[in-house]
C-alpha cells in the first residue's frame, strides 16, 4: 500500500504527496476579489509542503455567496489576482486548485466573527436567495425561492463558465462543492428537495443537478486535469441523505469523469449531533473507495502524522485533506515527513531549519 508521502498521479497531474489543503472560507474579500491575504494564506501552505492547495469555496454567482465577504469567480475581473495565487502555489511545487460553489438557501449570511446570522438587504445581504424548494435552512433564515427549470440551467451554465475562468487563472484541479447544506447538497437531500419535476423525488432525479453540473464542467475542463467533488456522505439524521446514497452518487459520477470524491458530512440540517472524533469521516471514504472503485479523500479531525499515514497505508483513503490543522501549522507536511522518517525537500530559503 502507498504511504502519506508517496506521490499520487491523477490524469496528467502528479501530486508530490497525499496531503491536501482543504477549502477553508476566509471571509476576507470585497466584491469577490482575492487579495494579499489569500496569496499569503494559500501560498504559505504550498511553501509548507502540501501537495494540493485548494482555495476556499469560490462563488460562481454573486447571489451564490455564503456572505458578502466570500471569494468569487463570477466575473472575468476576478481572474487576475486568482492567477497570481495559482502561479505562486505552482512555483512552490504544489498543485493549485479551486472549489466552485453556490450557497443556495444558506446564502446572504454574515461572516462568523460578525455573528454568522442571516443578513437582510438593509444589513448588506441580498434577496431573493434560491434553493430546490421553498424551505428555509432554519428559523430566522430567508425562505428561498424554488428554482425554475430555466434557472437550474442558468446555474449549470454558471458552473461551466466559472470552470473556464478557473482554467484561465491557472488552476489545475477543480472541486465541485456538493456538501454542507449548500445548493447542490440541497438538491441531493430529500429533506430540502421536495420538487416534483425531473430534479426531485427519486434518488435518480435528485442526483441529476449535480450530474449535469459535472458533465457541463467536464465539457470545458481539459481531459488532462482532475475533477473532484466534495460531498456530505451522510446527514446524520433519520430520513436524510445516507452513506448508501453517497455510494450510488459516486457510481453516477464516475462515468462522468469525476476523479475523486472528497468525503465530508453534515451541514444541511441544523442542530444535528454529529459524533465528532479523530478521523470520524474516514469510514465514508473507505466505503466509497472500495465499493465504487473511485479515488476518495477524507477530511475531519486529522491532526497527527501517524494518524494521516495510517489512513493512507490501510486503504481508508487515497488522500487526506487538512483544514484546522493547517491553520495551526502551515508547514505541517514538512514536519510530518521528518516525524515519519521521509527525507523531502524543504524550500531552499528554509533548508537551514531542517
Amino acid at each position: 500500500m502507498p504511504h502519506l508521502f508517496e506521490p499520487l498521479t491523477i490524469r496528467s497531474i502528479t501530486f508530490r504527496n497525499r496531503v491536501f489543503v482543504s477549502p477553508m472560507c476566509e471571509y476576507s474579500c470585497i466584491d469577490g476579489f482575492a487579495n494579499d491575504w489569500h496569496l499569503v494564506h494559500l501560498g504559505s501552505r504550498a511553501v509548507g509542503g502540501a501537495a494540493l492547495v485548494l482555495t476556499e469555496a469560490n462563488a460562481i454567482t454573486g447571489d451564490g455567496r455564503i456572505s458578502p465577504d466570500d471569494l468569487g469567480i463570477w466575473k472575468d475581473d476576478h481572474i487576475e489576482f486568482l492567477s497570481r495565487i495559482a502561479a505562486f502555489v505552482k512555483r512552490q511545487g504544489a498543485v493549485p486548485g479551486t472549489q466552485l460553489a453556490h450557497a443556495g438557501r444558506k446564502a446572504s449570511t454574515a461572516a462568523p466573527w460578525k455573528g454568522g446570522k442571516p443578513l437582510s438587504v438593509e444589513q448588506g445581504g441580498w434577496s431573493p436567495i434560491y434553493g430546490p424548494s421553498a424551505i428555509p435552512f432554519a428559523d430566522g433564515y430567508q425562505t428561498p425561492t424554488a428554482m425554475s427549470a430555466e434557472h437550474i440551467q442558468q446555474v449549470i451554465s454558471a458552473f461551466q463558465v466559472a470552470a473556464k475562468r478557473a482554467l484561465e487563472a491557472g488552476f489545475q484541479v477543480i472541486e465541485i462543492h456538493g456538501a454542507h447544506g449548500y445548493l447542490i447538497n440541497e438538491f441531493l437531500s430529500p429533506l430540502s428537495n421536495r420538487r416534483d419535476d425531473r430534479y426531485g423525488g427519486s434518488l435518480e432525479n435528485r442526483l441529476r443537478f449535480l450530474c449535469e453540473i459535472c458533465a457541463g464542467v467536464r465539457n470545458v475542463w481539459p481531459d488532462s486535469l482532475p475533477l473532484f467533488v466534495r460531498i456530505s456522505s451522510t446527514e446524520w439524521v433519520d430520513g436524510g441523505w445516507t452513506i448508501d446514497d453517497s455510494v450510488q452518487l459516486a457510481r453516477a459520477l464516475k462515468p462522468l469523469e469525476v476523479d475523486l470524491i472528497d468525503c465530508s458530512s453534515g451541514g444541511n440540517v441544523p442542530g444535528v449531533r454529529i459524533p465528532v472524533g479523530p478521523g470520524y469521516q474516514t469510514q465514508f471514504a473507505e466505503q466509497i473507495r472500495k465499493e465504487v472503485g473511485i479515488l476518495a479523500g477524507t477530511v475531519g479531525m486529522i491532526t497527527s502524522p501517524a494518524q494521516a499515514d495510517t489512513i493512507i497505508r490501510t486503504g481508508q483513503a487515497d488522500a487526506v485533506l487538512l483544514a484546522r490543522e493547517f491553520l495551526r501549522h502551515p508547514y505541517w507536511p514538512l514536519h510530518a515527513a521528518k516525524e515519519l522518517g521521509h527525507d523531502i525537500a524543504w524550500p531552499k530559503q528554509y533548508d537551514r531549519a531542517k
